[in-house]
């Protein structure tokens, strides 16, 4: 018999999260918040590695700091590259 997949607010997996730091024992905290100690560990492991980033919600990538703001400036590139583009095709017609 499997567990029916549950989906948890970001709010939950803070508190679980600094709960399991506060008392040091994420057994524990699993057991009462009735969670596998396996995904508490993860997101454990991923608040230590992505910081403020390691809870983006559902199909967001986690990404640290840098990431985004690499995403972010590859994105107003290709906008310039396509306004640049735009403007030497508008200048081509009306030459």
């Amino acid at each position: 018999m499997s567990r029916e997949k549950r989906n948890y607010t970001v709010a939950f997996k803070e508190k679980a999260i600094e709960l399991s730091y506060a008392r040091g024992s994420v057994v524990e905290i699993c057991r009462e918040l009735d969670i596998p100690t396996s995904v508490l560990s993860r997101w454990r492991k991923e608040s230590n590695s992505y910081g403020k980033n390691s809870l983006p919600g559902k199909g967001n990538p986690k990404l640290t700091d840098e990431q985004k703001e690499i995403a972010e400036l590859k994105k107003r590139l290709r906008n310039a590259e396509l306004e640049c583009d735009i403007l030497k095709k508008a200048i081509a017609i009306f030459s």
